[in-house]
């Protein structure tokens, strides 16, 4: 199930045309989500992102931002209900400028507007839960912010692509932490970073990171069970002398890091921070996190998280 420019589509059928400008400049801004049991988590934070990074394209889509993720929320429903009830869905939101003009004898279009879902790629990170994950410095820096804000949330991501395939190329299977060219860090191509130092969790400011939804569920989570939490400047030495590193996004919550650069972060084993935090968020939402990962995955269950 799909939904493209106000028509529901079987997910065949839900397009955009090659001479949109959204494919021709990569001029799209996106949102994806998740659901728990069905319902979409934290939509209200994603579409109050959504809406800025609309603002900053200057893209207006006929449905206002609210209608659109009410009709994502009946996807939603939708999807879960002719599907596996065990399993979840992300859920993507996107919209584009329409029409490029230099495709379409310089005549422009209106904004392009899908909503799709799909089975969350468990096996992706199912394992990760319990033996981590591989995290690399690499050459490929993060955009600056003379060429967009970092706050745009977009589908220009070809810096994202070169560097966690630089990450691989270092250490299969490992990830890319982006820094700025001045050495700060910024972000993973699909995750925010978050070191543990002390007890004290910190993590890049909005102006060195795309300000996360995933991440502002960590903060509160953390500082409800008395964790500090601060938003510093890191440098890649920061992230290096960690006790802990946390990767937080849509898809998984939260994963550890236990390796950097080729060294074992800590014991080289998920930290009590880690647990600590998925613990939380499973609790929040009702159902253990890694455990439904590890059944849709098809792997033994691990240790519960509720």
């Amino acid at each position: 199930m799909a939904w493209v420019d106000g028509r529901f589509l079987p997910p065949a059928d839900a397009v955009i045309p090659a001479g949109d400008a959204g494919f021709v400049f990569g001029a799209t801004v996106t949102e994806q989500l998740r659901s728990f049991a069905g319902r979409l988590f934290l939509p209200a934070e994603h579409a109050a992102r959504f809406s800025r990074s609309l603002g900053i394209v200057g893209i207006e889509p006929a449905w206002p931002v609210s209608d659109l993720f009410a009709i994502a929320a009946e996807v939603t429903a939708r999807c879960h209900a002719a599907g596996d009830a065990g399993s979840d869905l992300g859920v993507v939101v996107f919209a584009t400028p329409g029409d490029a003009p230099a495709q379409h004898a310089g005549r422009s279009g209106t904004p392009r507007v899908m909503i799709h879902a799909f089975s969350l790629a468990f096996a992706s990170w199912a394992r990760a839960y319990d033996t981590g994950v591989a995290l690399r410095s690499v050459a490929i820096t993060q955009i600056p912010a003379s060429c967009w804000p970092i706050e745009l949330k977009c589908r220009s991501r070809m810096h994202y692509h070169l560097a966690d395939r630089e990450a691989r190329a270092l250490e299969p299977g490992a990830r890319a932490l982006l820094l700025h060219g001045d050495g700060r860090v910024s972000e993973t191509s699909t995750a925010n970073v978050v070191i543990v130092q002390d007890g004290t969790l910190r993590t890049p400011p909005p102006g060195d990171a795309l300000a996360g939804v995933s991440l502002g569920h960590l903060r509160s989570l953390a500082r409800a069970e008395g964790l500090r939490f601060l938003e510093t400047s890191l440098t890649r030495a920061d992230v290096a002398a960690a006790d802990e590193i946390l990767l937080t996004s849509t898809p998984n919550c939260l994963l550890p890091v236990t390796r950097f650069d080729g060294a074992a972060v800590g014991d080289g084993r998920p930290g009590p921070t880690f647990g600590r935090l998925l613990a939380a968020w499973s609790r929040d939402v009702g159902l253990d996190i890694a455990a439904q990962a590890r059944a849709c995955a098809g792997l033994p269950p691990g240790e519960a998280q509720v």
